[in-house]
């Protein structure tokens, strides 16, 4: 089964949700606070992360970083704001999902299947996606850029394959939103630009004259192979 690691100083919602989420089928762990949670995230090594933003001796943000430090495992951020600002910073942290304070169990539930799903399985029955300098290893989901190594969320991964399996094509947002985020986040567009933003700082050389992702404005995205 798979394992979820909550991490939320709230203990009267992390135990429901854990119950809630045993039910549907889940190996649950719950830590207090960021410090607790990075010890039960490298003994525990679960498959997805559920962590909330505000938290004692340390945040959200900061737990974030050290686990995009050594581990691609997804995380869904909570937060009881709103803001741009803090949408983004999660984005930019290495977050593969964001739900805001209060949320229902099944919205969660929902959030958690889709993370799951994007980051668990076969992408493609072909093994490797070459575009010149830019290769992706679908067996191993590794991607490197003149054979460094560039390390992806599972988000990121499946909107970088998404886009390199149409190469010439222009992929509309909404139909992004559908093959990457599943139906679910059919009203979500946002994600995909601020997605699409921090994809290209990573496999671009220079993001701001990008490559191989292009922006076809009132359309959508595509991905051109280096010749």
């Amino acid at each position: 089964m798979p394992s979820i690691l909550l991490i939320d100083d709230d203990v009267s919602l992390s135990n429901l949700l854990a119950e809630y989420l045993h039910d549907q089928g889940y190996v649950v762990h719950t830590a207090s606070d960021g410090q607790k949670g990075l010890h039960a995230f490298f003994e525990l090594k679960p498959d997805l992360i559920v962590l909330d933003v505000t938290m004692p001796i340390k945040d959200g943000w900061e737990t974030l970083k050290r686990i995009r430090e050594m581990s691609q495992t997804p995380v869904i951020m909570l937060t009881a704001r709103s803001d741009e600002s803090d949408v983004l910073r999660g984005f930019s942290l290495g977050a593969d999902d964001y739900i805001n304070k209060p949320f229902s169990f099944a919205q969660l539930g929902a959030r958690a299947r889709a993370v799951l799903a994007r980051s668990g399985g076969n992408v493609s029955t072909i093994e490797q996606l070459d575009a010149g300098e830019l290769k992706v290893d679908l067996a191993t989901r590794r991607v490197t850029r003149n054979g460094e190594l560039i390390p992806l969320t599972p988000t990121e991964f499946k909107l970088l394959v998404t886009l390199m399996r149409h190469p010439g094509e222009v992929i509309s947002a909404e139909d992004l939103v559908r093959e990457v985020w599943g139906p679910q986040y059919a009203n979500e567009i946002g994600f995909v630009r601020r997605y699409i933003w921090h994809l290209r700082r990573k496999v671009e050389v220079d993001s701001e004259n990008p490559k191989f992702i292009h922006n076809e404005r009132g359309f959508g995205y595509r991905f051109e192979a280096a010749g």
